[in-house]
């Protein structure tokens, strides 16, 4: 993921492409006691939760909802939308940051993004 995402923010890539802020890889030991509870993005910040590997069980407040994420279901976080992660046993994952919708992202559903394309 070294080509798709930059750990200090949304810089341009090769051919202008934009690449998101992302977080380190964490995995089952080292996600962070703060994804695990409440927690939410900052207004106008979307968020996309990639699982490299495993499963990861994803909780939105509000709406209530629950998805498992896996490497072909990456989640969509939506600004401001309270949620926490749990860990379904071994699993890397990543997040990404974005200033807007994702481009792939279906707007009508929420928990989870819209088009499978998003995830490659």
């Amino acid at each position: 993921m070294a080509d798709r995402c930059h750990p200090l923010g949304v810089v341009s890539g090769p051919g202008g492409a934009v690449r998101p802020k992302c977080t380190p890889v964490f995995d089952e030991n080292t996600l962070p006691a703060g994804l695990r509870k409440e927690h939410r993005t900052k207004p106008g910040v979307w968020g996309v939760i990639r699982v490299l590997e495993g499963r990861l069980r994803y909780h939105v407040l509000d709406p209530v909802s629950e998805t498992i994420l896996d490497p072909d279901c990456p989640g969509l976080v939506l600004p401001d939308q309270p949620h926490f992660v749990e860990p379904l046993g071994p699993m890397r994952i990543q997040v990404e940051f974005y200033d807007r919708m994702p481009a792939h992202a279906h707007p009508l559903r929420t928990g989870k993004l819209g088009l499978s394309a998003f995830s490659g």
